[in-house]
């Protein structure tokens, strides 16, 4: 496969991640009852931590040419 592919696929896959955390989350925080499972802040902070890292690879990728953004529309 081509690497732009396979980049592009890694980062659809961070994104789903970081809405699957924020799922999670609002079911923590909605859920009622405190039981011993994970805390709200767990489920935001690695959202967090995976944002950061999905930017960091886009700039990456654009200082190195494996992706290229739109050109400018005038």
């Amino acid at each position: 496969m081509n690497a732009t592919i396979l980049f592009k696929v890694a980062l659809v896959l961070l994104l789903l991640f970081i809405i699957l955390n924020l799922a999670l989350a609002l079911i923590r925080m909605v859920r009622d009852k405190p039981d011993d499972a994970k805390p709200m802040s767990h489920y935001l902070g690695k959202r967090v931590v995976v944002s950061a890292i999905v930017i960091i690879l886009l700039i990456i990728a654009l200082q190195s040419g494996l992706i290229t953004p739109n050109p400018r529309p005038y």
